[in-house]
């Protein structure tokens, strides 16, 4: 098997702010292959985007950020300066940002945003070059009168087509690895299904690997080869998608997956997870999850359960993993089916 493309190990990022220091994320060990789609989902706040942005440096200058390895194709991205990190940002990373309206230059057309990441990134520093790239990106993610839009602002484009325009432009070079945030928020259902499959065909045209951010677990069952589940910072449950969905072992995992409306079963209502997740600045002792796990015990709320093996490539962070096995979600949280 091959190096992975991109790891990262125990990854740790804290924020100072008027309520304290925020763990945002604590001990994050991910690694991506060739090729791979990781789907990266939990509630907000759970430590997702944080974990993006880590990988390109892309936080704000509050964020202490602490690692012990950050390497995308063998090359320690730490120790990278900012110059050598730009030549990686747009080119053999993208990123697909969650709202394309305030990442977009509003006084540059889109267009000229596409030409600037070919020509950034390319050896060619022909503009007539780079604007016929432009129009093939644009014809490529499926916006109409490409000739025309290439032309345009991006308050002239609609939600779905800058969402189409940001894919444009961060699958300009032919990355290796494509960083999607929440690429379907706010998009209508209709729209959401076309970009998804506008994702698919980038990875396909592209060959990239995917890192899919997201709270979505219907994205997740369509686009994913991989899941990491996380809470409050940490990762509590990864496996394959079809592991994962078939045979979650984390309460949380559990609840996420109650909470989902299902064709077969009619329920009188659905049953979210209890409670809010904890405040990252006073977060609870032992396990992060026990003031909301329908299986917490005296040993949770005292002792953290590290992230252990429970079957081939599924790794869980519950002291009780066993217990789960078998045991239906919807049982778990108490979801009611409809009776006659």
């Amino acid at each position: 098997m091959s190096d992975p493309l991109l790891r990262i190990e125990n990854l740790s990022v804290t924020f100072d702010t008027d309520g304290g220091t925020v763990h945002a994320v604590s001990d994050v060990d991910l690694s991506v292959w060739p090729g791979e789609i990781v789907a990266i989902v939990g509630e907000s706040g759970s430590g997702k985007t944080v974990t993006a942005m880590s990988i390109l440096r892309l936080l704000p200058k509050t964020a202490r950020v602490d690692c012990g390895t950050l390497e995308f194709r063998g090359e320690n991205l730490q120790a990278m300066s900012v110059r050598q990190l730009r030549s990686v940002r747009g080119g053999p990373v993208g990123m697909i940002f969650q709202d394309p309206m305030t990442t977009l230059n509003p006084v540059m057309t889109v267009g000229e945003q596409i030409a600037e990441a070919v020509i950034l990134h390319q050896s060619t520093k022909d503009k007539r070059a780079a604007r016929a790239r432009a129009v093939d990106l644009l014809r490529l993610v499926g916006v109409p009168d490409a000739e025309q839009r290439v032309r345009q602002y991006p308050h002239e484009f609609s939600g779905g087509m800058r969402q189409r325009a940001m894919i444009a432009i961060a699958i300009a070079n032919d990355p290796d690895l494509l960083i999607a945030d929440e690429p379907t928020t706010a998009l209508d259902v209709t729209i959401q299904a076309q970009v998804l499959a506008l994702l698919k065909k980038a990875q396909a045209e592209t060959g990239a690997a995917t890192i899919l951010i997201t709270h979505d677990l219907g994205v997740v069952a369509e686009m994913a080869d991989r899941v990491v589940v996380m809470y409050a910072g940490r990762i509590a449950e990864t496996a394959g998608v079809r592991e994962l969905f078939a045979r979650p072992r984390h309460p949380y995992t559990m609840g996420l997956l109650a909470s989902l409306p299902r064709m077969d079963v009619d329920v009188d209502e659905l049953d979210p997870i209890p409670g809010n997740p904890p405040n990252l600045a006073d977060p609870p002792a032992g396990c992060p999850f026990h003031p909301r796990c329908p299986l917490a015990r005296d040993r949770c709320r005292t002792e953290r359960p590290p992230l252990e093996p429970v079957a081939k490539d599924h790794y869980s962070a519950c002291f009780f993993h066993e217990e789960l096995a078998g045991v239906d979600a919807r049982t778990l949280y108490g979801q009611r089916e409809v009776t006659a």
